[in-house]
């Protein structure tokens, strides 16, 4: 037997273990099973299964008694049930007899009115019936009420049918108020010389001026390199692109109002 260490660690040859008898096959032993299990109450639920079973409950009876061969049918030999005669239910009640032909009966009371005449005439003055109101929803014609159905608008027959809503009345009137407030403001403040209204001439002027800005700073945007790989070609771009947006957002509200007020700075007091 060899021991040795390899990079000090103890190693150890599996060859040692090998054995000549290893080569002789060995007959390889099956485990025994263990004993089936059988519950206790298997003879109860036996009796219990045979006690509670109806035989013969579907298929009839497993013997069937055949009726001798000797003892057929013969002509003649059947018995029919006895024939009597017909009787309604209720011919024992006493019904007054039917009159005969030679017989009048008795009439009431008689009238002169003459009923064919008078319904012509009930007819003719009668104001004629309105159709229902129907609707067809096939090509084949098929109708139906038109009531029930939702298509009719019930909401014209409504009480308050084509007012105003009260919540509409009521934001009117709050932007009326707000608008009086602020007109109010305003004749305040140019009373005072804090506000000056601009005239038409230099509303047209200054939008005029704002255009002409615009224009020339989108020739000059027009004429910039497509390529913008240096950082000062991207901060001029930028900047006339916020320069073109400042000036539309001016120009729309110019357009827009057509009044425009200018805050005036105060003007400096005696102390």
């Amino acid at each position: 037997m060899y021991r040795g260490s390899i990079y000090g660690q103890n190693y150890h040859d599996p060859r040692e273990d090998e054995s000549i008898y290893d080569l002789i096959p060995k007959k390889v032993e099956q485990p025994s099973k263990p004993p089936r299990h059988t519950s206790k109450f298997k003879s109860m639920v036996k009796d219990e299964t045979k006690s509670n079973k109806n035989e013969s409950k579907t298929m009839g009876p497993a013997k069937v008694e055949l009726n001798d061969p000797q003892n057929f049918k013969k002509k003649n030999t059947d018995t029919l049930p006895e024939v009597n005669d017909f009787r309604y239910p209720d011919a024992d009640k006493n019904k007054p007899a039917v009159p005969k032909h030679t017989e009048r009966p008795l009439m009431g009371i008689k009238s002169n009115k003459n009923f064919i005449t008078t319904n012509a005439v009930e007819n003719i003055m009668s104001v004629p019936k309105k159709p229902a109101a129907k609707f067809a929803d096939t090509k084949h014609g098929a109708t139906h009420p038109l009531e029930p159905s939702g298509l009719q608008p019930k909401y014209r027959e409504k009480n308050d049918y084509g007012e105003t809503p009260k919540y509409l009345v009521k934001r009117n009137e709050e932007q009326a108020r707000k608008q009086q407030e602020y007109d109010e403001y305003v004749k305040m403040s140019m009373r005072q010389g804090a506000m000056k209204e601009l005239s038409t001439s230099e509303r047209n002027n200054v939008l005029a001026g704002l255009k002409c800005n615009w224009n020339e700073i989108h020739h000059q945007y027009q004429g910039l390199s497509v390529v913008t790989d240096t950082a000062p070609k991207k901060n001029r771009k930028e900047r006339m692109e916020a320069e073109m947006n400042q000036l539309e957002k001016d120009i729309e509200l110019l357009e827009k109002h057509q009044k425009i007020f200018i805050a005036q700075p105060k003007m400096m007091g005696a102390y």
